[in-house]
């Protein structure tokens, strides 16, 4: 035990639950040490959010100058793109962030440990947790490692290993015809042709970036509409707009078949019994991700997961903790289920730590989580659906303000669009926002804090907001829920 680095915290995962938890314990005095197996950063800065943030900006420059640029009177006579610099560009984006995870890690003392970890004991019978590092594998989603390269211990540690890509067992990804999304971000050469399989955010933002660029997109979803997590007009207006744009969208589709041939590959799907086949060079599988704990923990553990996520005490206690039924070890963000999405990562890695060190925390509050699809239009919500307010008998008024008449979006020219706000028919309280169009994951912000501050749509509009300017759009919708709204 005396060669062995002992630690206060072990955390396992360097992502946005991982890193963000890493530091915000050594800020609280603990010595840290986290544990990745490849990059710091994890999916969503390497081959997720911000990566993927910067290919849809690109991609939306592109598609403006090409399609829009006459009217604003600026015309080139041939406009190119090197596929080359565009995909290199996004990649140097996470060298550099990469690097700012490092000096943070630094600057807090934190130590950063390469290597696959894999659990070995809990903390019991006045033993602390054992954690055996095995060579890196150098997979963000598969491998468990190989040899035994160190063993440390942690009065606790917490686990924020995330989630990666679903695969069709049928037909399972060979990153060359059959994609996921790491690979996706990464095609050697633009595609001409693609299948989306699948419509939520992952599905629909690589969708738009291929069809931005000239690509023939076809998405194929299960559900009855894409984005089928969002508000049910918000779904609908997405769709007439993406399909305007120029994509073709079968909804109520199930895939039967993925075939590979000399071409690329042809997706059979079936809709009312009716078959219909698609031939694409590139098939994009993004069905959702699922929990990450392969080589994680040992066996005799006997760690308790539900449907695959590791199982805590944030669905069962008023102020969780965030702990598994192994002593001393905890688990945040996307390994521990819904909602995957990196902030509610960081959010719960923060209150996790904090209530480790014994300090108050609110903690997280799970009924006002925002959501963003960063397409053009954007789409973003929080809240409850009208549909689930219906659902569950609550009387409610709304307030649907378009964005046709609202004076920036027209000077902009993104007039595409709209904003729900929902309330309580009786005491005004804010209920739930959906908002498709420009902007829609900045404007999310301010529904979010009216709602955590428990604000009524009254206090909205009696905020005065800047004019022009996209937020006047949520002032508009607020006044709506009330009969007063002034420009539409």
């Amino acid at each position: 035990m005396s060669d062995q680095r002992h630690f206060d915290l072990i955390v396992i995962g360097a992502g946005p639950g991982g890193y963000v938890g890493a530091i915000r314990a050594a800020q609280l005095g603990m010595k840290v040490a986290c544990v990745d197996r490849d990059k710091l950063g994890g999916v969503c800065l390497n081959w997720g959010c911000i990566p993927s943030k910067a290919l849809l900006h690109g991609a939306e420059m592109y598609s403006e100058f090409v399609n829009h640029g006459e009217s604003w009177g600026i015309s080139a006579k041939e406009i190119t793109l090197d596929w080359g610099t565009y995909i290199g560009r996004s990649r140097k984006i996470t060298e550099q962030l990469n690097n700012g995870v490092g000096y943070l890690f630094k600057k807090n003392g934190i130590e950063h440990v390469q290597g696959h970890a894999h659990i070995v004991s809990g903390a019991t019978n006045g033993a602390p947790c054992k954690v055996e590092i095995l060579s890196p594998c150098g997979d963000y989603y598969n491998g468990a490692g190989s040899e035994v390269v160190e063993t440390i211990t942690a009065d606790r540690v917490m686990v924020a290993t995330g989630a990666k890509p679903r695969e069709l067992p049928f037909a399972p990804c060979d990153q060359e015809v059959i994609v996921n999304s790491s690979k996706a971000m990464t095609l050697d050469e633009k595609p001409e042709s693609v299948v989306v399989i699948g419509s939520g955010a992952i599905g629909m933002e690589f969708a738009y970036v291929y069809n931005a660029f000239g690509a023939e997109v076809t998405i194929v979803e299960m559900l009855d509409r894409i984005l089928p997590l969002e508000d049910e007009e918000v779904s609908k207006h997405a769709q007439r707009a993406f399909k305007k744009q120029g994509m073709k969208i079968h909804t109520s589709s199930a895939v039967q078949s993925v075939e590979r041939n000399e071409n690329g590959a042809t997706v059979t799907c079936t809709k009312d019994d009716k078959e219909t086949s698609v031939q694409a060079q590139i098939v994009l599988v993004a069905i959702g991700v699922g929990p990450r704990t392969d080589g994680l923990f040992d066996a005799s553990l006997g760690l308790e997961l539900d449907r695959g996520y590791i199982k805590t005490d944030a669905k069962t206690a008023s102020e969780p903790t965030y702990a598994t039924n192994i002593p001393g070890v905890f688990a945040v963000g996307d390994i521990i289920g819904p909602p995957l999405l990196a902030h509610v990562a960081s959010e719960e890695a923060v209150t996790c730590v904090e209530r480790m060190a014994g300090h108050h925390t609110l903690g997280v509050d799970y009924a006002s989580i925002p959501g963003c699809t960063y397409t053009n239009p954007q789409v973003a919500s929080i809240g409850k659906t009208e549909s689930q307010l219906k659902d569950e008998g609550v009387e409610y008024t709304k307030g649907v303000y378009s964005l046709k008449a609202h004076g920036k979006a027209i000077a902009v020219d993104a007039a595409d669009g709209f904003v729900k706000l929902l309330a309580s028919k009786k005491y005004g309280e804010i209920l739930g926002a959906h908002i498709i169009g420009k902007d829609a994951s900045e404007l999310i912000a301010e529904v979010g804090l009216a709602i955590r501050l428990e604000a009524t749509v009254e206090d909205i509009i009696s905020t005065m907001h800047a004019h022009p300017t996209m937020a006047e759009s949520i002032h508009e919708a607020a006044m709506g829920t009330e009969g007063r709204m002034i420009h539409n």
